[in-house]
């Protein structure tokens, strides 16, 4: 996984190296982007993970978490109880924590637990794509199996009459005869094609017995023989 990305939106430079400095002491450390509120006033563009958003006046802090609002982790640092009251009510996907001793120690914890569900979630995203994609190629190659003789049959028939052709020279001008020549050529390499489908379904047979063999050793080991005294 890619470096994860810690916004911290915050007009108070102590409330930003606070977290900055306590978070380099730990052994996983995010790269950080730090910004004071003026970035509310247009679209915040910076990219990120989780967004941390303290040490702002009021309004700032409302606005703030309006535009920051989407699928990512954000995170409320607050000093005053009826603005927590507030925030809860209008933004209840923000996690809130109250401005107290210790509060860099509980936003670590929640920041660092948001972190892992970014990464489980981005996991499982790509994991559910690849799935697709894989789906989507056996369908694929499970179809062209199938079509592997309907199309072998077209191909014989197509090199059969072209052979007959050929073996009337004076039949045909000299054009003519080329064509049919290259009808026979391209034939020839779709037929080769298609035995290489045969081959790769024989590979696919084998692998998947092996597959299946090595999956029911790991299901039933062997049990180790015994010996009477």
């Amino acid at each position: 996984m890619k470096q994860p990305t810690v916004l911290i939106i915050s007009d108070e430079v102590e409330f930003s190296r606070t977290i900055v400095n306590r978070w380099m002491t730990e052994r996983s450390v995010p790269a950080f982007t730090v910004v004071s509120s003026a970035v509310v006033d247009g679209s915040v563009s910076a990219p990120y993970d989780v967004a941390i958003v303290g040490g702002v006046r009021t309004e700032v802090m409302l606005t703030a978490l309006t535009k920051l609002e989407d699928a990512k982790p954000v995170i409320a640092v607050i000093r005053d109880a009826a603005l927590v009251k507030t925030v809860r009510d209008e933004h209840p996907r923000v996690l809130v924590l109250r401005d107290y001793l210790g509060w860099v120690e509980a936003l670590l914890l929640v920041s660092g637990e948001a972190l892992r569900r970014v990464d489980a979630t981005e996991r499982a995203r790509k994991a559910e794509a690849q799935a697709a994609a894989n789906e989507g190629a056996a369908t694929l190659g499970r179809y062209m199996l199938e079509m592997r003789h309907t199309l072998n049959n077209a191909l014989t028939s197509v090199l059969g009459n072209a052979e007959l052709l050929l073996l009337e020279p004076g039949a045909f001008t000299v054009e003519v005869r080329d064509q049919i020549d290259t009808i026979h050529t391209m034939a020839l390499r779709i037929h080769e094609v298609v035995q290489r489908m045969s081959s790769l379904e024989t590979e696919l047979n084998i692998a998947e017995k092996r597959s299946q063999s090595e999956t029911r050793k790991r299901s039933h080991p062997a049990t180790p023989p015994s010996y009477a005294g």
